[in-house]
C-alpha cells in the first residue's frame, strides 16, 4: 500500500520572498486557484502580520479556495497568532503555522536567548494557536543545523503542546541527503508521541540539495513535503514541487503517492513564472523548455526507436505536448530523416547522405534549423522568402495609448497594419497578428542584454504555442521593440 504524502505549497509565502517577485492580491488568488486545481493539500498563503497586503490576500484567498487547507505563517508570538486567526475567518479548512529557531547559532545570535527559554516560547505558541484551531503546525527553524538530541526534545515538547504537524526545516540548505535522512530517522526513534503528528520537511536549495533532502526525509518517514512551484524562494530557492512529485511518481519503488494532478504541472509552472516575472531556466528539470528536448544524434536515434531509451517521464504526464527533437549540428541522419518525413519528404538512403552533408553545413551556421530550412535544402527555393520585417514605427509614453505600425513582406507582397496594445511590444505583436491572421499564444517572453549598458544590444527569446506545438523565436537589436518584433516573426515563420 502506497504511503500518502501531503504537498504543502509555500509559493505564496516563501516563494514570494524572492526580490522583485512580489504579487498583488489578484495575482495571488489566481495562483491559489491554480494550486487548488493542481491538487495541493495545504497552501501557505502568506505571513499576515508582515503587511496589510499579505493579510488581505489571505482573507481573499480564503473566500475562493475550497479544498486545500489555508495556512498563514506566524512567529511564536501571540500577536502574530491573533493576526493569523483573524485572516482565516473565511477559510473552509484552517491551519496555523508557527515557528521559532532551534539551532544554537540562531538562539545565541538572533534571539540572544537560551534553549530552555526558546522551547518554552515554542510550547506557549503552540498551545495558544491550539485555542483557535485544531490543526497546528510547528517549525523548528534551522533544524538542519540543530543537534539531534536537543531537536528531539524540542519536537516532543511541541507535539505534547498540541502540534498536529511538526516541520523539520533545513533553513540554510546545509544538510547532505544522508545526514538529513538520518535526522528524520533519529526523531522517529527518540520522540515520544511522534506517531500522533505528521512529520514535514522544508528544505532550501543553497547547495542544490533541497529536493534530494526532502526525498531522503520521506524515505525515513516524513509524510509532508513543503515545496514551491519552480523551486522559487529565499536565496537559492526551495524544494521544487514538480521535481518532488515526479520523483515520487516515477520511482514506484518508494511506494509513495500524492494528490497532485501531474498533467497540470507545466501550466502552473508557466503561470507562476509569468506572474512573478521570473523565467524558468531552460535546463530546469521537468518544466524547463529543454527538459524533453533531445539534441545529440545518438539520443535522437534512440528516442525514435523507443522513447524510453532517453526519457524516464512522458512529457504529456506533466502537461507538455510532446518530446522535442531539435535539429542541430549534433543531430544524426535518423533525426533528419524523421523531420523530412514529418513535413512530407521520403528520401532514399543515398539521397539522405547528400542532404545530410548540406544540412550539417547549414546547422553549423544556424542555432536553430527550421522546417523551411529543410524545404530549401530539398529545393523549394521560394520558401526562402518567408515573413520579413520591413518597417516598424511605435508611439508610446504617458499618457499616450501605445500604437504600432508594422509593414511586413509576406512572400512577394508587402502588407501593413496599425494596432494598439497595453504597451509597445503588445501593440507590435497585435499589428503583426492582424497581418498574418494567425492565432498563437505567447507562452514566454524573455529579454537579455549581451553585456551591459542602456545602449547594449538586446536579445529577445519568445515561446509560442500553436495547435498544441511549441515554437521558439529569437531576435536581436539595439532597439528592444525591434528585437521583440524580430523574435515574434522568427517564431511565426517556424509555425507557418
Amino acid at each position: 500500500m502506497n504511503k500518502r504524502i501531503f504537498i504543502f505549497d509555500t509559493t505564496l509565502r516563501d516563494g514570494e520572498q524572492v526580490p522583485g517577485c512580489q504579487l498583488n492580491t489578484v495575482e495571488k488568488i489566481e495562483i491559489a486557484l491554480a494550486l487548488e486545481e493542481l491538487g495541493v493539500d495545504i497552501i501557505e498563503a502568506g505571513f499576515p502580520i508582515s503587511s496589510p497586503g499579505d493579510f488581505a490576500s489571505i482573507v481573499e484567498i480564503s473566500k475562493v479556495v475550497k479544498k486545500p487547507v489555508i495556512c498563514p505563517l506566524t512567529r511564536a508570538i501571540k500577536t502574530d497568532i491573533d493576526c493569523a486567526w483573524e485572516s482565516l475567518k473565511f477559510a473552509k479548512r484552517k491551519r496555523i503555522h508557527t515557528f521559532i529557531s532551534s539551532s544554537d547559532i540562531h538562539i545565541q545570535y538572533q534571539f540572544n536567548s537560551t534553549r530552555e527559554k526558546i522551547m518554552e516560547q515554542a510550547v506557549d505558541a503552540v498551545k495558544y494557536a491550539k485555542t483557535f484551531v485544531e490543526d497546528v503546525e510547528f517549525s523548528a527553524m534551522d533544524a538542519g543545523r540543530t543537534d539531534n538530541e536537543f531537536l528531539a526534545r524540542f519536537i516532543e515538547a511541541a507535539i505534547k503542546a498540541g502540534a498536529t504537524t511538526v516541520n523539520i526545516p533545513d533553513t540554510t540548505g546545509y544538510c547532505l541527503p544522508q545526514e538529513f535522512g538520518e535526522k528524520i530517522k533519529y526523531l522517529f526513534k527518540h520522540v515520544d508521541g511522534i506517531d500522533k503528528a505528521i512529520v514535514s520537511t522544508h528544505c532550501h536549495n543553497d547547495l542544490g540539495l533541497a529536493t534530494a533532502n526532502s526525498i531522503a526525509g520521506v524515505i525515513h518517514g516524513a509524510k509532508q513535503i513543503e515545496v514551491t512551484i519552480n523551486g522559487v524562494g529565499e536565496r537559492a530557492g526551495n524544494t521544487s514541487l514538480e521535481e518532488t512529485v515526479m520523483i515520487l511518481n516515477t520511482r514506484k519503488d518508494l511506494e509513495c503517492k500524492t494528490n497532485i494532478n501531474s498533467k497540470k504541472i507545466y501550466a502552473t509552472s508557466r503561470l507562476v513564472s509569468r506572474l512573478m516575472k521570473m523565467p524558468v531556466q531552460p535546463n530546469k528539470a521537468i518544466v524547463g523548455r529543454n527538459a524533453f528536448a533531445h539534441s545529440a544524434g545518438i539520443h535522437q536515434h534512440g528516442i525514435l526507436k523507443n522513447k524510453f531509451t532517453y526519457e524516464i517521464i512522458n512529457p504529456e504526464d506533466v502537461g507538455i505536448p510532446k518530446t522535442s527533437l531539435p535539429l542541430t549540428a549534433r543531430s544524426g541522419r535518423a533525426a533528419l530523416k524523421h523531420h523530412l518525413e514529418r513535413i512530407g519528404y521520403n528520401v532514399s538512403p543515398k539521397k539522405l547522405d547528400e542532404i545530410y552533408k548540406n544540412f550539417l553545413a547549414l546547422a553549423d551556421k544556424k542555432k536553430d534549423t527550421t522546417d523551411d530550412d529543410l524545404r530549401i535544402l530539398m529545393g523549394d527555393e521560394a520558401l526562402e522568402k518567408g515573413i520579413k520585417l520591413e518597417l516598424l514605427e511605435v508611439v508610446c509614453g504617458k499618457p499616450l495609448t501605445p500604437m504600432a505600425t508594422v509593414k511586413l513582406k509576406v512572400g512577394n507582397k508587402e502588407l501593413a497594419a496599425t494596432s494598439s496594445g497595453n504597451g509597445p511590444v503588445d501593440a507590435t505583436f497585435n499589428a503583426i497578428n492582424s497581418i498574418i491572421k494567425k492565432t498563437v499564444t505567447l507562452e514566454e517572453f524573455l529579454v537579455q542584454a549581451i553585456t551591459k549598458g542602456s545602449d547594449d544590444t538586446g536579445i529577445v527569446h519568445i515561446q509560442l504555442l500553436s495547435k498544441g506545438n511549441m515554437y521558439y523565436g529569437f531576435g536581436a537589436d539595439t532597439d528592444i521593440i525591434v528585437a521583440s518584433a524580430k523574435a515574434y516573426i522568427d517564431g511565426l515563420n517556424k509555425i507557418l
